[in-house]
């Protein structure tokens, strides 16, 4: 009973903490002379670095205090993939918010339509509800108490999160030839890498270090379902991190004006 209560606690903090912090970026923004649109923007962006680094911080405490990759256990495995919950799902109306804006900074006032929103984020909107529909019910009730350290792993891949952010927001007050813009870029390729794409192959190989298996063999060790979230999970990050080489490498053909 105890912890069904924590964990609807937990539930509601989370409910009330990421919609909270937006709201008290968006004002500070706002008093600091940033307009609606804008403030807005960059408020959801500051939220999910947030989100990212609390996330990360989780990974890190969990990974290195794990020694037996699949008994060791440590509270923050279930407990912040409840806080972190609702943050998945209000991120979605955020992202719909800087879309929005999007539009009508380029005059298109009319049109501004959930379905042109779910259109141009598709990816995102349906990585947002499968970690919701999916990555938390089987991390809360299907994982029975095993693999805490591969749980620590997952959270590390949001360490990328705030470059992606931070960049986002260069980019958007007109800063995207500084020096900062470029040193970020270059962190968040690597980091993007290392921490999501190279993130599903060393898991894998961590495991046949465990079963003292080939790595070739793992897949039929592991139960299906897991190889298909992997799988969808990983084919996502690779189309992400592909976009990104392809944005940096636009920005560093680009001729420059005089």
């Amino acid at each position: 009973m105890d912890r069904q209560t924590d964990s609807w606690s937990l539930l509601v903090g989370g409910c009330l903490f990421f919609p909270g912090l937006f709201f008290f970026f968006k004002r500070t923004l706002t008093q600091l002379g940033c307009n609606h649109g804008d403030a807005t923007t960059a408020s959801a962006r500051a939220v999910s670095a947030v989100q990212a680094i609390m996330a990360s911080s989780a990974g890190v405490i969990i990974v290195t205090s794990c020694e037996d990759v699949m008994r060791d256990r440590h509270w923050l495995s279930e407990s912040y993939v409840v806080f972190a919950t609702p943050y998945f799902v209000f991120d979605i109306y955020t992202m719909f918010l800087c879309y929005r804006h999007r539009l009508q900074v380029k005059g298109h006032e009319g049109g501004v339509g959930v379905g042109g929103y779910l259109c141009r984020e598709l990816l995102l909107v349906l990585h947002h509800l499968f970690m919701v529909l999916a990555c938390c019910p089987a991390s809360l009730f299907c994982r029975q108490g095993r693999g805490d350290f591969f749980q620590g792993l997952l959270f590390l891949a949001e360490l990328s999160t705030p470059f992606v952010c931070l960049g986002k927001v260069l980019i958007q007050f007109q800063q995207q030839k500084t020096l900062l813009h470029k040193l970020n870029g270059a962190l968040m390729i690597l980091v993007f890498f290392c921490c999501r794409v190279l993130l599903f192959p060393y898991m894998y190989l961590t495991y046949s270090r465990y079963l003292r298996v080939p790595l070739l063999r793992v897949p039929l060790e592991v139960p299906w379902p897991c190889n298909l979230g992997a799988g969808l999970l990983m084919g996502l990050q690779v189309h992400w991190f592909l976009l990104i080489c392809r944005g940096a490498l636009r920005l560093l053909l680009r001729p420059a004006t005089p």
